[in-house]
């Protein structure tokens, strides 16, 4: 049975991978950009544009693309990334960092809230760099607390809505080739997207809120 995903970041990178997976399955995707690009165009996505997940407002656009539809699956993939370290603490970046990391897959799942139902799915896209325990190497200060804080929400998230019947999973894609790391990754978008899609499917109310690698590996806290 083909189902309505909701993907955000669906412009380019992990997010249109996904974007495109789904659509080979037969899935309808709602394809949620702050900026639309030609390769996002060129799929049969019903494109949402215009949505920056930091601006509050900018959200009704999905609720008025969604209308009353049923969502499956929800993915928060938006985001973004930059370098603080102890010489460079820029507060604008790391501020920048927590509303679209943190804040943004939040106010995201509260608007499509209403059009999930019992069996529904939320995929948050997050990072082990949000793990304490696998800080080895310190520095980026604004992306690591905007993945443990939203590892911390999507926690609570799937505390919340387990008596609802929707289930949550935290997802590190591995190290991915994206223009956000100047394609540096070890894993291509479309392999980390194939893996993501892997893990949704697994995912079930009694592995609720589990912190994976898209490999499947558990990762610490």
């Amino acid at each position: 049975m083909s189902k309505n995903v909701l993907i955000t970041g669906s412009a380019s990178g992990i997010g249109l991978a996904l974007v495109r997976n789904y659509l080979s399955q037969g899935d309808s995707v709602f394809a949620v950009a702050r900026k639309v690009t030609d390769e996002l165009t060129a799929t049969e996505a019903t494109i949402i544009d215009g949505v920056d997940v930091a601006i509050p407002s900018s959200l009704s656009k999905i609720t008025e693309a969604i209308n009353d539809q049923p969502i499956d699956i929800v993915i928060n993939c938006a985001g973004i990334l930059s370098n603080e370290t102890l010489d460079d603490l820029d507060y604008d970046r790391i501020e920048a960092q927590w509303q679209v990391n943190t804040l943004g897959p939040l106010r995201v799942t509260e608007t499509v809230l209403p059009n999930l139902a019992s069996g529904s799915k939320i995929a948050m896209i997050t990072s082990r760099m949000g793990s304490i325990e696998d800080n080895t190497s310190g520095s980026r200060y604004g992306y690591r607390v905007s993945k443990a804080a939203l590892n911390a929400i999507s926690k609570s998230l799937s505390i919340d809505l387990k008596p609802k019947g929707i289930a949550v999973a935290i997802l590190h894609p591995g190290l991915v080739s994206t223009k956000m790391i100047q394609g540096q990754g070890d894993i291509p978008p479309e392999g980390a997207a194939s893996r993501l899609v892997e893990r949704i499917n697994d995912l079930t109310l009694e592995n609720t809120g589990t912190f994976w690698h898209s490999n499947g590996e558990i990762l610490p806290w």
